[in-house]
């Protein structure tokens, strides 16, 4: 069974009743939904208020969803309005362009549900995910740029030196030294769980 398949049978099981389905359509998809807001809200807490947000009127209007398009268009639509929504509703403006569906920031294997996992385990997931997030977002603009074209975009450093107009070693310089500043951060908390 496909994504969409397998999608689709937990949209009509949310439709029939089963309240379970519609969380594991939240627990696959929550970090995405994140990751996309987090290009319109800079603010990791805000983020995480306006993707539950979006899941709430996704969950209201589940029963109008027929499957025209794929599960994540539809919520991706809806987390873009509310992003936009929140933003109008705190007097910042929004931006005119919309993030393309690909574009959505997550943590590669986030998507998938976690097996076993833990409270412990789900609460350090979160800190780790939140630690980057804010150390990415406090970063210079010529690394943040390289790395989220690098880590997000999935660009060579070909690509990445020609998107930003300089050599390839100046791109491999900003990458390393954004990794170094990631790493730094999460150094004392991952050497603290290991005690």
């Amino acid at each position: 069974m496909g994504e969409n398949e397998l999608d689709s049978a937990l949209v009509e099981r949310v439709q029939n009743g089963d309240k379970r389905a519609f969380d594991l359509l939240v627990r696959k998809y929550q970090h995405k939904v994140i990751g996309l807001i987090s290009r319109y809200i800079h603010n990791y807490a805000e983020c995480e208020d306006v993707a539950q947000e979006a899941f709430v009127r996704a969950w209201r209007a589940i029963g109008s969803f027929r499957g025209e398009s794929a599960f994540y268009t539809w919520m991706y639509k809806i987390a873009v309005n509310t992003a936009k929504n929140h933003l109008v509703a705190m007097g910042r403006r929004p931006p005119t362009d919309d993030i393309s569906v690909e574009d959505a920031v997550f943590v590669p294997g986030a998507d998938r549900m976690q097996e076993g996992a833990t409270p412990e385990r789900e609460l350090m997931r979160q800190e780790i995910e939140q630690t980057v997030f804010a150390t990415v977002q406090a970063l210079p603009e010529e690394l943040r740029t390289a790395i989220t074209l690098r880590e997000v975009e999935g660009l060579s450093y070909e690509e990445i030196a020609e998107s930003m107009g300089c050599p390839i070693g100046t791109v491999r310089s900003r990458i390393f030294r954004a990794r170094e500043a990631i790493d730094e951060k999460l150094r004392p908390l991952l050497t603290d769980r290991e005690d």
